[in-house]
């Protein structure tokens, strides 16, 4: 797809595959990390992405989690002219104390992250929706890294589509060499 090859290139110019000895989220190690976090703060890359996702799937609510699916969500929310929901990392204890911000019950929610690994962010993203009487069957990341995040969204009934793999972003990044 030509959108595809445009977000690959538009990630490797954004610099957001670096090289190094990184611990990812996850938990595992890795001489790379994907930092879409940083690369979607251009205006450019951050219209791309959310202007792919808007017209890849039919959803009522997009949901992000916080921090990186933050953005991507509220971006997606403007292009597709549809509602936005935020899922915060942890309960907080004082005020609204509701982990997910907006209204997901009995809608069709769309999760988007920034990047997968094992798919943990995503899963508690999943849960966290469902608890709250949102349907969630799909999740777009922009990046996954191809570590099993998609077997373990399987498990749980939930696909994951990517809008570029870590091979596809390396494979560009030598190209660009």
């Amino acid at each position: 797809m030509v959108i595809m090859e445009t977000i690959t290139k538009l990630l490797v110019e954004h610099n957001a595959i670096r090289t190094g000895n990184f611990v990812l989220a996850s938990g595992a190690t890795s001489t790379y990390y994907v930092d879409v976090k940083t690369a979607i703060t251009a205006p450019i890359m951050l219209k791309t992405i959310a202007d792919s996702i808007a017209d890849m799937v039919v959803f009522d609510v997009v949901a992000g989690v916080a921090v990186g699916g933050i953005p991507l969500c509220v971006a997606t929310s403007l292009s597709a002219g549809t509602p936005f929901a935020i899922i915060r990392a942890n309960a907080k204890e004082h005020g609204l104390v509701d982990t997910v911000i907006g209204d997901v019950l009995g809608r069709r929610v769309l999760l988007v992250e920034d990047v997968t690994t094992s798919g943990s962010s995503a899963l508690y993203g999943v849960e966290q929706i469902r608890a709250s009487g949102g349907i969630v069957d799909t999740v777009i990341t922009v990046v996954d890294r191809g570590n099993g995040a998609d077997v373990a969204l399987g498990k749980a009934g939930v696909s994951l589509v990517a809008l570029v793999t870590l091979a596809e972003l390396l494979e560009q990044k030598e190209i660009n060499v």
